[in-house]
């Protein structure tokens, strides 16, 4: 069975657990690696959504993930507002896949 997971402040992803994702509490940038290298492990994780609050303290941990695991990672933007981390990532991959930035600057 597939897992849908989010990981971030406990107090920001408790909602995500009443429409059935798991979560984990990662409340530094050092917990996040972590974490992120257990969910790597497991086959039946397909998606992970990261707080973009937590994922700006350790993006290593995501790239790290996204080398190890076939599961989709994400992040999500917080109370205090997106950093266009998610966005960002998607339009380097695009631009290095493609050759030229289809999306624009922000």
């Amino acid at each position: 069975m597939s897992k849908a997971v989010v990981v971030g402040e406990k107090a920001l992803i408790l909602g995500f657990k009443g429409v059935g994702f798991e979560i984990v509490d990662a409340a530094d940038g050092a917990k996040l690696l972590t974490e992120l290298n257990m969910l790597a492990r497991d086959p039946e994780v397909k998606l992970v959504l990261v707080t973009e609050s937590v994922a700006a303290e350790a993006p290593e941990a995501l790239a790290q993930f996204r080398e190890t695991s076939r599961a989709i990672l994400t992040t999500i933007p917080t109370h205090k507002g997106s950093r266009h981390i998610g966005f960002n990532e998607m339009r380097k991959t695009v631009e290095y896949s493609i050759g030229v930035d289809m999306l624009g600057k922000e």
